[in-house]
């Protein structure tokens, strides 16, 4: 049997994840219903293999039940990852936000570390999968990390732990 550990998520990461579960089961399918009705009445008139708006939505329809069953899986065995009310963190954890300066670079950058379910490196949150999530958890401020990046060694001093 094999054990899955659960997913890691922050209390907003449950709430964005929960919100898009309800979104897709209710406005997204029908949506997908309405495009494949559509798709098979625009299709009787012509032969029926070569409809490309209804393969299209069928593909649309896989991808978005494929989607659900990816949030129930998730919704179903979470970890909440809550703050453990201390205001001033020694050491990064998951859910701190973390302030990090590229040894070299005057430039410092924030992140917020997360479970990977509700990584967007976009948006700043960086998954405590990733080579810097993991090379930050422990770390303390003063702390310089190395990560093993595509272009060689990089090292990140720790500035402050939120």
């Amino acid at each position: 049997m094999v054990v899955k550990k659960p997913t890691l998520l922050t209390p907003e990461g449950l709430q964005r994840l929960q919100k898009e579960y309800a979104r897709l089961t209710t406005e997204g399918r029908e949506e997908i219903a309405d495009r494949l009705h559509r798709a098979f009445e625009d299709g009787q008139d012509d032969d029926f293999v070569d409809n490309a708006e209804l393969e299209e939505a069928r593909r649309v329809q896989a991808f978005l039940e494929g989607r659900i069953q990816e949030l129930e899986e998730i919704l179903a065995s979470y970890q909440l990852i809550e703050d453990n009310g201390d205001n001033r963190p020694d050491r990064v954890d998951i859910g701190d936000f973390v302030t990090v300066q590229e040894v070299g670079y005057d430039e410092e950058e924030r992140y917020h570390l997360v479970g990977a379910a509700e990584a967007d490196p976009a948006e700043g949150r960086i998954s405590n999968e990733s080579p810097l999530g993991r090379a930050l958890l422990g770390a303390k401020v003063g702390d310089v990390v190395r990560i093993n990046a595509p272009r060689g060694i990089t090292e990140f001093q720790v500035m402050r732990i939120e």
